[in-house]
Formats: structure tokens, C-alpha cells, sequence
């Protein structure tokens, strides 16, 4: 199943998605009340997923073109920081090497988290922050979405404890990254999250993952890797992450970034106002962002 959130008759609706991205159900039909994305994660049922397929697939009247209904970011507003993780492919640790903390390829997983007024949706528009950075790059990022709460998790159960994914853009002010000397100020400016389209139910992409992830500025190929390059996969994330430390159905954790970033490139290629940054995965969809 697919998820959404949108916006349609002047409010926020949660939706299911068919299978081409062409047509959405909005979930308070079967659910016969009104839920926001985190209510319906925290309650959600496997037994729905069959449920709600069956349900929508028998009443194909109540299906709302997309192109009618505003998609919004699929957990606009969560419960807690986004967490995030750095230098988790090889070639990008290799690229960003004496640039952004001195080790190469890291031994244990790099945390660090996003608030949640970064987050913006598909065809919203990437704030430069002129004033006060130079340096705003691209990161094209799979993001899990957590299911349900859990600490101390072995790796063999992590997907136990995942919903589904989407795509993220870890938008990044690289010489506030360098000033502060730690992440957190430079990942964390308004809009720099751009998160979507939807949310791909686990069901639909079961461990262990071998996607395509890829980004674009203005059509130019910039990012292309595979989930499977991952120096750390997600069973091992949410293992080590959960280690004395409470996951919560809704956590959003971004999985790290391929090579390829504007950082990478001798001179670096950081986004101008004006740009159209295009970040795809493989069976997720596309997040598409103009800059600003």
C-alpha cells in the first residue's frame, strides 16, 4: 500500500495511493474517523493493509484524481526530530574526506537529527537562506519511517519495527556545518527537508532493500547509487540506534547519502535560486523541489 497526506476540500486528509500514483482514497472512508498520519501509524493494523486494498478496490466511486488534491509531506509535522545519519556510503565519505570531520569511512554509525520545520513537500519551493549561508547543497536520502515503539532491537527483528519509507533531501548548509563544528545549526534551517511523495507501506518493499536512489540538478545526473552500497544497512541503523534508546512509531530516520553532493565537485557546485533539484528512488517515486 501507499500513503499519503493531502490536502483537498480546504483541510488535511490522509489518503491511500493505487499502485500507478494516478488516483488517491482518502482513509477516513475506512476508517470511519479522522486521523493525521501519526494517529494512523501509531494504530495501524497489519491486517489493514489487506483490509484497505479490499476495501477501496470494491468501491472504486470513491477515488479522487490526484491532480485534484495537494500532496503534502507524508508526516508534515512529527512527533520528534528527524534522525539522520552521515557518511553511510563509501564514495561520499571518500568525497567529503578532511572536509566534514577527519576520519574517512566511519566505524560506527554518525547520528545527528533535523527539526521538524525543515520538512516541506514535493513542488515546494528550497529556501537559500542568503543571509546567512553561501554554501546550501543536495542530498538525496531513503528515509524509514518507524511502526511502532522499540528499544534494544536485534537486527534479524528491525523490520518488525518499520512502517514504510519515502524520500528525503538532506538539504544542507555546508559552511554553517564547518563554522559550528558539529551538524545540528547547518542541517537545520526552515525547509531544508524536502520529504515524499508518499509513504511506501514495508509490505511493498521487503528486506533487504536493493534500490536505485538518484539525484538530479536541472536534469543533470549528480547522485547515483544503490541502497545495497550502504556502509551500515537498516537493520543494523535501527539496532545500533535503538540501543538504550526508544524508537517511537512515526521516527523518521534518513539513511545517509551517495557521492556526488555539491561539496564533492573541486570547485563545488552548491544550488542557486532558480535550480530544480529531482530526487528519485526505485519503486518509491520522485520528490521534485525548485530552489529559491
Amino acid at each position: 500500500m501507499i500513503y499519503a497526506t493531502i490536502y483537498y476540500n480546504g483541510k488535511q486528509e490522509i489518503c491511500s495511493v493505487d499502485p500507478e500514483g494516478n488516483r488517491v482514497f482518502l482513509l477516513s472512508e475506512f476508517l470511519d474517523s479522522e486521523k493525521n498520519m501519526n494517529e494512523f501509524i501509531e494504530e495501524y493494523n497489519d491486517e489493514w493493509t489487506d483490509q484497505i486494498a479490499f476495501f477501496f478496490g470494491t468501491r472504486p466511486n470513491l477515488s479522487i484524481p490526484l491532480d485534484e488534491v495537494k500532496l503534502l509531506a507524508p508526516i508534515p509535522n512529527p512527533k520528534r526530530n528527524l534522525i539522520c545519519v552521515g557518511k553511510n556510503f563509501v564514495a561520499h565519505a571518500d568525497e567529503l574526506d578532511s572536509k566534514i570531520f577527519s576520519d574517512n569511512v566511519p566505524k560506527h554509525p554518525i547520528y545527528f537529527t533535523k527539526p521538524d520545520h525543515t520538512i516541506i513537500a514535493t513542488g515546494e519551493d528550497i529556501l537559500l537562506h542568503e543571509n546567512i549561508t553561501k554554501e546550501v547543497d543536495y542530498e538525496v536520502e531513503l528515509a524509514v519511517v518507524i511502526g511502532k515503539n522499540g528499544s534494544d532491537i536485534p537486527a534479524e527483528k528491525a523490520e518488525e519495527y518499520i512502517f514504510g519509507y519515502t524520500i528525503a533531501n538532506d538539504i544542507s548548509a555546508r559552511d554553517l556545518q564547518n563554522r559550528h563544528e558539529q551538524w545540528y545549526k547547518g542541517k537545520s534551517l526552515k525547509t531544508h527537508c524536502p520529504m515524499g511523495p508518499w509513504i511506501i507501506h514495508k509490505s511493498m518493499l521487503p528486506l533487504p532493500l536493493s534500490l536505485e536512489l538518484k539525484c538530479y540538478v536541472n536534469n543533470e545526473l549528480r547522485q547515483h547509487a544503490n541502497t545495497k552500497d550502504m556502509v551500515f544497512d537498516i537493520p543494523a541503523l535501527i539496532s545500533d540506534l535503538s540501543r538504550g534508546f526508544e524508537l517511537k512509531a512515526g521516527d523518521i530516520l534518513l539513511t545517509g547519502t551517495p557521492a556526488g553532493v555539491g561539496m564533492g565537485f573541486d570547485p563545488p557546485r552548491y544550488l542557486k535560486s532558480g535550480d530544480e533539484v529531482i530526487c528519485q528512488i526505485e519503486k518509491i517515486g520522485v520528490l521534485s523541489n525548485k530552489v529559491k
